[in-house]
């Protein structure tokens, strides 16, 4: 009797979990974006003050739930000599969020290059990805008309996933909600192609 009771709580509480990983060169505000996102849909958190974060190294974690699921965030150090461990968890994703210092004109080239690398790992066939042109509270940033057509040269190793450059602001909330929203129906979509770990469980 327990075990139906547990059962039927599970259908109906229990809530799907799909793994997001954030990745992007040092200082492009990945750990600033999470803390956005998890202040914005987690009632009664408080994120941390951005003086008081530093540079990633190994990863931080982080989870917030939104509209019927629950999405687990991995914030992953982007310095180079980090970068090769980030092909350790593509098997397990079902999303990348893709943090680009539209602010840092000397460093998109080297931004351009990770990208490039990681979409091109077999592990991440059919997976969505959000290009997030973060910093944009800092007037001479680039905007989305000029990132998005530096990241679209790689339209052959971006294949037919869905894919998305959306202007943010980490430092101020500005943009997450809507990167959030479109993640989300993208992760839904894709899901009878990557489903969440233990789908299958009852």
């Amino acid at each position: 009797m327990f075990s139906l009771f547990y059962g039927l709580y599970k259908y109906l509480f229990k809530k799907d979990e799909f793994f997001v990983l954030i990745l992007g060169l040092d200082n492009a505000g990945k750990t600033t974006y999470l803390e956005a996102a998890k202040t914005k849909f987690t009632r009664g958190y408080k994120g941390l003050n951005p003086s008081k974060i530093t540079t990633t190294v190994g990863q931080n974690v982080g989870g917030i739930s939104y509209s019927g699921i629950k999405l687990s965030f991995w914030d992953l150090g982007g310095q180079e000599e980090l970068q090769p461990l980030w092909e350790k968890y593509y098997a397990e994703c079902h999303a990348i969020i893709y943090m680009v210092d539209s602010a840092d004109r000397e460093r998109m080239e080297e931004s351009k290059e990770a990208f490039d690398k990681m979409i091109s790992s077999e592990n991440l066939i059919g997976v969505p990805l959000l290009v997030l042109a973060n910093k944009q509270d800092i007037p001479e940033c680039m905007g989305v008309r000029e990132v998005k057509p530096i990241f679209n040269q790689s339209a052959d190793l971006i294949g037919r996933r869905d894919c998305m450059v959306m202007p943010v602001s980490a430092l101020t909330g500005a943009g997450v909600d809507e990167g959030i929203d479109w993640l989300v129906e993208c992760i839904k979509r894709n899901s009878d192609v990557r489903p969440p770990p233990n789908h299958d469980d009852t």
